[in-house]
């Protein structure tokens, strides 16, 4: 039985996450490299902010950090207790997912890689989708704290195979973005009005994700608000391409996407949304998608 969990990272996401553990467990422990923000979380959510040495000690440790990296780093500089499980909630490398497994499946410590989706909507309302890697008997005994912040849990394989996920989750919506900012800049080249023309798409064959919620809630208003910084985006089109390269398959839409969203990347400011990747398609063909 789970006595205690701790959350790991108190980003956009994991801050919203964490706050629906308090209403589940009685020990709730919050952690951030910027410890201000583990004390706002406890002043607003009931958790308790903890030094890093005691949220490594719970049943349940959550992690939500930038990279992969960041979490083995951390991981190297704690003790942590056997029996306990590690969920990496963290968008990572499916190979950094199988060495930490390994490494604390030796200390009698289970390891989940177990990105979410959802942006920071689902995360506010607990309705997350987590793919998760790793050994299904530690899924079983983590799952009552998982399912406290998410709608779909899915256990998709070995340890790296949440990772493996996450990232081509993310790289087709990217491909699916590049694509509908191309359509709808050719669209505006020739008069056609996007918002009608919109409608028509998304009760037709042509509609995604991008379609139904990116373009008219962030691009063709204009608002590009920030839930999913591009840069995030470029690493995790990054990862999908990696893993195409480790297979050795022909994939030359995802090389030519990940190329596009790295691009728009290098040329933009680190916070921005990803939808800003409209941004350059505007740029090149001098062409403002409203």
């Amino acid at each position: 039985m789970i006595q205690s969990v701790a959350f790991i990272g108190l980003g956009a996401m994991g801050y919203r996450m964490a706050a629906h553990l308090v209403n589940n467990f009685a020990q709730v422990w919050v952690w951030n490299r910027n410890f201000v923000k583990a004390e706002q979380h406890a002043a607003e959510y009931g958790s308790q902010a903890v030094e890093l040495a005691q949220a490594v000690q719970a049943d349940v440790i959550f992690s939500c950090l930038p990279t992969s990296q960041d979490v083995i780093d951390l991981i190297e500089t704690v003790q942590l207790k056997p029996g306990s499980i590690w969920v990496d909630c963290t968008s990572g490398v499916p190979d950094s997912a199988r060495l930490l497994h390994s490494r604390l499946k030796a200390q009698q410590i289970g390891f989940l890689d177990a990105p979410v989706s959802g942006q920071t909507i689902g995360a506010e309302k607990g309705t997350l989708t987590v793919m998760i890697g790793g050994a299904a008997q530690d899924v079983e005994r983590a799952l009552p704290a998982i399912e406290c912040f998410a709608e779909l849990i899915q256990h998709v394989g070995e340890p790296g195979a949440g990772f493996a996920v996450k990232a081509v989750n993310n790289m087709l919506m990217a491909v699916n973005l590049c694509a509908a900012l191309e359509g709808f800049g050719t669209l505006k080249a020739h008069g056609v009005d996007l918002n009608g023309a919109l409608a028509c798409i998304n009760a037709s064959s042509g509609k995604s994700g991008v379609t139904e919620s990116v373009l008219p809630q962030r691009i063709l208003n204009r608002e590009f608000p920030l839930t999913f910084a591009l840069p995030l985006l470029a690493k995790d089109t990054g990862i999908a391409l990696d893993l195409v390269r480790q297979a050795k398959l022909a994939a030359p839409v995802i090389a030519q996407t990940q190329s596009l969203v790295q691009a728009a990347s290098n040329q933009t400011d680190q916070s921005s949304d990803f939808s800003t990747l409209a941004h350059l398609y505007e740029t090149w063909n001098k062409i403002t998608i409203e």
